[in-house]
């Protein structure tokens, strides 16, 4: 695949299309799937380069595995009988993989390490760290960050349960301490500042696991029977789907039905966003799966769609989303301004200083703060080179917005989209929208 994307301007984009499956549920099936005891089968796994060190992970502990298509099935022995790694468990990008695996590991007793790339090396590691050693786990970080060291523990003495409460909310942090209080001798309670995920919490209650929440807060209770084995068909990822749906609402003349998404209220902030902004943006459930909402999303082409502003819970039900966002914000007339989304400066890459930077090149008028950014929209923006910043979220947004540009834009490192989407260029091409790799 060439490191270089291009986007022309394109005509009205038409149809139907189905994103692949979610990023988040994906992750922690395929890791609960490997804690269970016995045969799991999952069903539209999202194969990507964020997946792939979570599926090389469970097999080096000892589960084996079975991927035919995107259906996954896992025969595992039960996390209280892994094995500890040869090797590094590596984690590629992914810093989900890095703190899911974390728990889970605590909860196993294992000896492990993990480690990942630079990128993943630069993460923030503390916030769940911290957690899991006030639970008796023997744990350490390095200087904050990867590598992470696990020694390994008498599994025949239980782990510490309790209150937490989480500076920041976090569905990674608190899906560490849920996953390790599996082992716990005593409930596991969380507070958290706001809302996050509740992906790992609605995964546990179809395991049969006696759990309870609601936003920013959850209590488990430590199962004392093995896990059953995992069945689960994923929804399509509605991270993926933003990018979709933005391009529709901006494209004059466009008319798209995104199918089958994902639409647990936890991750739909964008779609509550984008209708504050005038979107003519659709829901239609279609019931659960596995306790998680689903169902179809209609977007027609807006022409005046208006700035906000975003702040607090919102930012936390959309955090994955904001650099999409920013597309849509620079279609809109007036100004748009995000703030309390300092956790942004954290992702792959530091995404309000890179967004800014790269929305800049293109001629719209951003402004960077220390939590966020202001963007002033409703003027045409022209083409030109922009760079993805080792960011799939940001190679993707960049490349939508060459589809309204005034000439083509040329997303450098573009290719970063097959970390969690990799169909995306097919499916925008399926639509109607001109663009492609380059050499």
């Amino acid at each position: 695949m060439s490191t270089i994307i291009e986007a022309r301007p394109s005509g009205p984009l038409q149809g139907r299309v189905a994103p692949p499956g979610d990023k988040s549920i994906s992750h922690r099936a395929i890791l609960l799937a490997a804690m269970a005891q016995g045969q799991s089968r999952i069903e539209n796994l999202l194969i990507a380069g964020v997946t792939r060190p979570m599926m090389d992970a469970v097999a080096a502990l000892g589960a084996q595995r079975h991927l035919q298509g995107t259906t996954l099935e896992v025969e595992s022995p039960g996390f209280q009988a892994w094995r500890s790694p040869d090797t590094a468990l590596y984690c590629e990008h992914s810093a989900t993989t890095m703190r899911l695996l974390a728990g889970a590991l605590a909860a196993s007793g294992v000896a492990a390490v993990l480690d990942g790339s630079p990128g993943l090396r630069r993460r923030p590691m503390r916030r769940v760290v911290a957690p899991l050693q006030r639970m008796g786990v023997p744990i350490r970080d390095t200087d904050g960050h990867a590598p992470l060291l696990l020694e390994a523990r008498d599994r025949q003495t239980p782990l510490r349960g309790g209150v937490f409460t989480l500076p920041v909310a976090s569905a990674q942090v608190k899906s560490a301490i849920l996953l390790a209080g599996l082992a716990a001798a005593e409930p596991v309670e969380i507070h958290e500042p706001g809302p996050s995920r509740d992906h790992t919490e609605r995964m546990f209650r179809s395991l049969g696991i006696a759990i309870e929440f609601r936003p920013g807060w959850v209590r488990m209770t430590p199962p004392r029977a093995a896990l059953p084995p995992l069945r689960l068909r994923v929804p399509g990822d509605i991270s993926s789907a933003a990018f979709l749906v933005v391009a529709a609402l901006i494209v004059p003349g466009s008319h798209v039905v995104v199918e089958g998404v994902e639409l647990n209220p936890t991750r739909t902030g964008l779609l509550d966003a984008l209708q504050r902004m005038g979107a003519r943006v659709h829901i239609r459930p279609r019931g659960q799966q596995a306790g998680e909402p689903w169902g179809d999303i209609e977007v027609h082409h807006t022409p005046d769609l208006r700035g906000i502003q975003v702040a607090g819970d919102l930012v936390v039900r959309m955090i994955d989303e904001f650099p999409i966002f920013a597309i849509a914000a620079a279609q809109a007339q007036g100004t748009t301004t995000v703030q309390d989304a300092e956790e942004l400066r954290h992702k792959e890459s530091d995404r309000i200083a890179q967004l800014v930077a790269q929305l800049r090149r293109l001629g719209i008028r951003a402004e960077e703060r220390p939590d966020g950014f202001v963007i002033h929209g409703g003027s045409p923006w022209q083409g030109g080179e922009v760079d993805a910043a080792g960011d799939h979220r940001l190679a993707m947004a960049l490349a939508v917005a060459g589809l309204v540009a005034s000439s083509p834009v040329r997303v450098h490192g573009g290719h970063m989209f097959l970390e969690s989407y990799p169909s995306f260029l097919e499916d925008l091409r399926r639509l109607g929208a001109d663009v492609a790799p380059i050499a």
